[in-house]
């Protein structure tokens, strides 16, 4: 049996699996993303931190903590690990990417991470997703 692979999730995955509204993610799709906590861990970006804060600036997102404490409590899981812009590759990467991507810099960010840790990409974007369809990046359709 093969290990599961390294999965950096999208922000908005990452609030889905917290928040407990999983049901926009298939069985077959938690499973997966199940998998990998026990194994590689899911890896969330420091991006994601901060596109969390926007969207909560914003009241976009409600959290049932102050946005601080919910991020202490979210990333205290064992199975999440917080992965951080220390490569300059990667930012580098985030521009430079291959074929066409739109512009949304979180989104080249992570793109970026996920490519650099050689990891899946756990996103529900249609954009992203058809970029990995390009071969791109590596992509977990949620």
């Amino acid at each position: 049996m093969t290990r599961p692979e390294r999965v950096l999730l999208d922000t908005h995955v990452w609030l889905w699996l917290l928040l407990g509204t999983t049901k926009r993610i298939s069985p077959s799709v938690l499973q997966q993303l199940e998998d990998a906590g026990k194994t590689n861990g899911l890896m969330v970006s420091i991006v994601s931190i901060w596109e969390l804060a926007m969207l909560v600036a914003r009241e976009r997102v409600v959290l049932p903590l102050p946005l601080s404490d919910w991020v202490a409590l979210a990333l205290s899981r064992p199975e999440i690990r917080l992965v951080g812009l220390t490569r300059p590759a990667t930012a580098i990467d985030s521009v430079y990417l291959p074929g066409e991507i739109h512009g949304d810099p979180a989104d080249r960010f992570l793109i970026a991470t996920a490519r650099s840790h050689r990891a899946r990409l756990a996103t529900h974007d249609a954009k992203i997703i058809a970029y990995g369809r390009e071969g791109h990046v590596k992509v977990l359709e949620v």
